[in-house]
């Protein structure tokens, strides 16, 4: 790891510095010669990070800053720990990301980072109340974008989200989850398996440092990464304000594809959806719907 990188990487360890901060401090320092004058705060507690595994995936840790010190051997750490973090000027950052309004810093990454660069990619988004017709369709159109070459992105969240990372292994697929928080805190811990799983098979993602706690805002923001690394973004089921409809905007700002899964009428997890598609969403009732706009 080269010296400019590794002092971005621990710049990004500072939970108050946000992306245009980051974006200041980067035009006043471009070589980042000046990052140990940054101020930290002194702690006493001790910080150590064992290999994951389903007994010990989460540390305790605090979202206070860290020594400088502390910061530099959870960096080192991250290779022990099969972490990769790619950086904006990293050659494997997704250039499809780089395109996006405020594109993450750096993903710090977790399995097969060759998906990364995988194309196409299609993020697949939902209610976490995923009806039996929801499971359905997923089932149904899957397995032709499956074969058909087609990357599945999603947040790893309950419902639609892990459903479409399953199904996608289940046909054979690849699947990249992008999550809140950091990679030492899965959430939530019923999709703890299928993380791991994930980790060792296909890839999970995260802009934040590892050892960072899930927050109520890393959820909707990091909605505009799961959208960024896609060529469109297929909204199974939503209600009319919700996660899902925060993603398929970021995509319509972006000028990519947004597919939608035309739901009842009577149906509160499908009014979302319909609305986008009276919006200009595309309605999806096949694969085929899918694959002639990104293909």
């Amino acid at each position: 790891m080269d010296d400019f990188k590794e002092k971005l990487i621990h710049l990004l360890h500072y939970p108050n510095l946000s992306w245009t901060t980051i974006l200041q401090i980067l035009k006043k320092d471009p070589t980042l010669n000046n990052l140990s004058q940054i101020q930290t705060f002194s702690t006493q507690q001790s910080f150590n990070f064992p290999s994951l595994t389903r007994e010990n995936l989460a540390p305790k840790s605090t979202n206070l800053p860290l020594p400088f010190e502390v910061i530099h051997d959870q960096i080192r750490q991250y290779k022990t720990n099969d972490i990769a973090v790619i950086t904006i000027f990293d050659k494997e950052y997704p250039h499809y990301l780089k395109e996006i309004y405020q594109p993450p810093w750096a993903l710090f990454a977790k399995g097969d980072i060759s998906l990364l660069n995988h194309e196409p990619k299609l993020a697949v988004v939902g209610s976490r109340q995923a009806t039996q017709y929801g499971r359905n369709a997923i089932k149904s159109i899957f397995p032709e974008l499956i074969d058909n070459g087609v990357l599945i992105v999603s947040g790893l969240a309950k419902g639609i989200d892990a459903l479409a990372h399953e199904i996608a292994m289940n046909n054979g697929g690849k699947t990249i989850a992008v999550i809140a928080g950091g990679i030492y805190h899965i959430y939530p811990k019923e999709n703890l398996n299928l993380a791991l799983e994930m980790m060792n098979t296909q890839l999970i993602v995260s802009e934040y440092p590892p050892d960072t706690k899930p927050l109520r805002w890393h959820f909707p923001f990091r909605n505009r990464i799961i959208s960024g690394l896609s060529r469109g973004t297929f909204i199974i089921e939503a209600k009319r304000k919700s996660g899902s409809l925060i993603t398929a905007n970021y995509a319509v700002n972006e000028g990519r594809d947004v597919f939608s899964l035309p739901g009842s009428i009577y149906n509160p997890y499908s009014a979302g959806a319909n609305e986008l598609i009276q919006q200009g969403a595309k309605l999806v009732t096949c694969a085929g719907d899918i694959l002639e706009e990104i293909r």
